[in-house]
């Protein structure tokens, strides 16, 4: 083992960290003003939950074990785990970087359903769905399980991350109904400035996430760094384009989701895929997006409040794709555009197998929650507000009004 890696792991590890309070200020600042507190709950409470179950049971039926689907409890609690010793970097040190996924993930999902879900069931939710779904797509993908073996290729969270918390987030949304007023009400962000601080943070947080991923202090960082950054920033100027074209004037909001959903789309592929393939999967990417935010959302009718299916489940599955098209043989893995259909196939194979298994399950954790307790906060608590309903809490407190 070399201090650097080790030194190099431990700041990538304190990035991504950083990325689930950023996501609460991204969050956040979308919703409604009497919602923001419970907004953000929503997402720094999985910083202690998720914390807690990764180190009691999440990473053994992660990472222990060679099972098909999912681990064995050999390393409950992290026992048996070494803090100085492992392949590269101490497996201590892995377990750590790799709960910082785990905590965004889940606090990804919240975002389909602020405004109306009750915190006592999203908290339970959360809880179930870290054991149920994350830890065993973990498993499969990186722990030597099943989506490995079919070749499927994902380097720091394409189908773990991003398709599964936007498919989940997308079923959690129809199970528990739409928003008060959906369709007659325009929702508007509330504080756009927090929008901004939170996907800057996002940003600087996800080289963490993507050149981490390389675990180690090496070349193959360096390239998931450029591949990262490029992609956002294409995606960034797509977004702004289309909306340049279609509404006439760019907008900072739209142009912090397209630099989202860049981030998004190169995850599975950000050390697979070569700069100037990164280049035209940002491009490519917010036009997706874009057309399933602003129109299928709303001719499907499904209220995913905050876009989390939109930008996560959509973008992670393009990147997926793209991934089997665009993988680099100089980077190990050969993509369909350079005349190999193997990869291609086992990505569309994992895409499918994980978005039935993550809403399949999703849809059975939540009606079980729903036969022991209320899902969705009543009518009038929702028309108040969640922050005073949930939390007797307010951001503003000079605000004393309904918002629409």
């Amino acid at each position: 083992m070399e201090a650097a890696n080790i030194a190099f792991i431990i700041i990538c590890s304190a990035m991504v960290f950083l990325m689930t309070p950023a996501l609460a200020f991204f969050y956040g600042g979308l919703e409604r003003r009497k919602n923001i507190l419970n907004t953000m709950m929503m997402v720094i409470c999985v910083m202690g939950l998720a914390s807690v179950i990764w180190i009691g049971i999440g990473y053994t039926l992660s990472f222990s074990g060679d099972g098909l689907f999912i681990g064995n409890l050999d390393n409950l609690f992290l026992n048996g785990v070494s803090m100085s010793e492992g392949e590269g970097i101490p497996d201590g040190l892995f377990a750590g970087f790799q709960m910082m996924f785990a905590l965004i993930t889940t606090a990804i999902i919240t975002g389909s359903v602020v405004g109306r879900m009750r915190f006592s069931a999203i908290f339970l939710f959360i809880a179930a769905w870290l054991v149920i779904v994350y830890s065993p797509l973990a498993h499969m993908v990186w722990g030597g399980g099943f989506l490995d073996a079919i070749g499927s290729i994902d380097f720091a969270g394409g189908n773990v991350v991003h398709i599964s918390s936007g498919i989940s987030g997308l079923v959690l949304a129809l199970v528990v109904g739409q928003r008060r007023g959906f369709k007659q009400t325009e929702y508007r962000p509330h504080n756009i400035p927090f929008i901004v601080l939170g996907t800057g943070l996002l940003w600087f947080g996800w080289f963490g996430f993507n050149a981490g991923s390389a675990l180690a202090a090496d070349g193959l960082a360096v390239h998931a760094l450029l591949t990262t950054n490029t992609s956002a920033a294409a995606a960034m100027l797509s977004w702004m384009l289309i909306e340049k074209l279609t509404i006439g004037k760019p907008t900072a909001v739209g142009a912090c989701t397209g630099a989202v959903v860049g981030l998004v789309a190169i995850t599975p592929g950000a050390g697979f895929v070569s700069l100037w393939s990164s280049l035209i999967i940002g491009a490519l990417v917010s036009p997706f997006c874009y057309y399933f935010i602003s129109v299928i959302k709303h001719k499907l009718g499904y209220d995913d409040a905050l876009d989390a299916f939109g930008c996560h489940g959509i973008g992670g599955i393009f990147g997926g794709i793209m991934t089997g098209i665009f993988a680099d043989p100089a980077l190990g893995h050969t993509g369909l555009i350079y005349g190999e259909a193997n990869l291609f196939i086992a990505q569309v194979a994992s895409i499918v197998f994980t978005a039935i298994f993550a809403g399949l399950a999703t849809f059975i954790i939540i009606r079980i929650i729903k036969l022991f307790m209320p899902i969705r906060v009543s009518a009038q608590e929702e028309a108040l507000g969640l922050d005073h309903s949930e939390h007797d809490e307010s951001a503003y407190p000079t605000f004393m009004g309904l918002d629409s």
